[in-house]
């Protein structure tokens, strides 16, 4: 088996038609299904099956999958230390980061990698923590940037930073509020939060719980930008990391108040496979991110 082979194979199953496949690759669409007909011959399992909307992997080809991806991974990261040589570094960098993160501070934080590293190229994909560490495990992502679970990780753990979550309000909602809240006198706000899948959620439940406050949300939803846009138009409230609403609260479209009882903090972690270190590349855009955030939440508590 030829590493084109495999690279050939990885772009169809994960470009899912053999068109945009061929395209990525930049090679004939005849010369692709040629190469993967060979590649199926010499495992001697069918790989893909023709559908109406592309090319579907089998059970044979996700196992393939997993199996070569953390291989070609471990291949790119050799090619760009031995890369290290040169002035220039090069690459790829694969990250994955919670969606709070990767909408707040995401597109400055590209800004800045690009200014200083014009030859690598970047993937981010954003999930649910739980979403987000299968990957790393799986060899698809080479890092990610989770909330930190409950329960202990298989993978290499770094502590990046921990994060204040705030009481959020439209900027009109309740004007004699005050700054400060207290969780334990105060409970009687109608909220909308996340739900439990959410790993936000875990560090809200899990800090009120040890506080005895027990907190009944009206409204769940997951897409953070929802729950934002639904607070600026109504009278409810959320609770949130800081770094999520500054931007709408330096507008004047939210207001952001501290609780100082119980505080509610989540702390922000970088996952990594304890077999495949990450390279310079992935560690410079994982510290401009971290940067980032504490630009924002840590200047802004400042203010």
């Amino acid at each position: 088996m030829e590493l084109k082979h495999i690279q050939y194979f990885i772009a169809l199953f994960e470009e899912g038609t053999v068109t945009r496949a061929a395209s990525r690759l930049n090679i004939a669409q005849p010369a692709l299904s040629m190469q993967i007909a060979r590649l199926e011959k010499e495992v001697r399992q069918k790989l893909f099956e023709r559908g109406p909307h592309g090319m579907a992997p089998t059970d044979a080809a996700r196992l393939m999958y997993r199996l070569y991806t953390p291989i070609m991974r471990d291949i790119a990261h050799a090619r760009e230390h031995m890369s290290r040589r040169d002035v220039v570094v090069t690459g790829r960098v694969s990250l994955g980061m919670v969606s709070s993160e990767a909408q707040s501070v995401l597109p400055e934080s590209l800004a800045r990698f690009d200014a200083m590293f014009p030859q690598v190229e970047v993937s981010v994909a954003d999930g649910f923590s739980a979403q987000l560490i299968d990957a790393v495990e799986a060899g698809r992502l080479d890092a990610a940037i989770i909330n930190k679970p409950r329960g202990r990780l298989t993978l290499d753990v770094e502590p990046l930073l921990v994060e204040e979550m705030v009481l959020v309000t439209s900027a009109t909602h309740d004007p004699d509020l005050p700054d400060e809240i207290d969780l334990t006198q105060h409970t009687d706000f109608e909220l909308v939060l996340p739900t439990r899948r959410n790993g936000l959620r875990g560090a809200l439940d899990a800090a009120l719980m040890a506080a005895d406050v027990l907190i009944r949300p009206k409204f769940e939803i997951d897409l953070l930008s929802t729950i934002v846009q639904f607070v600026k138009q109504s009278s409810v409230a959320t609770i949130l990391p800081r770094v999520v609403v500054q931007a709408d609260v330096d507008a004047g479209l939210l207001r952001a108040r501290t609780i100082v009882s119980p505080p509610i903090v989540r702390q922000i972690i970088q996952v990594t496979h304890p077999k495949r270190p990450i390279g310079p590349a992935a560690q410079a855009l994982i510290a401009i991110i971290t940067e980032e955030i504490r630009r924002v939440t840590i200047g802004s508590s400042d203010a």
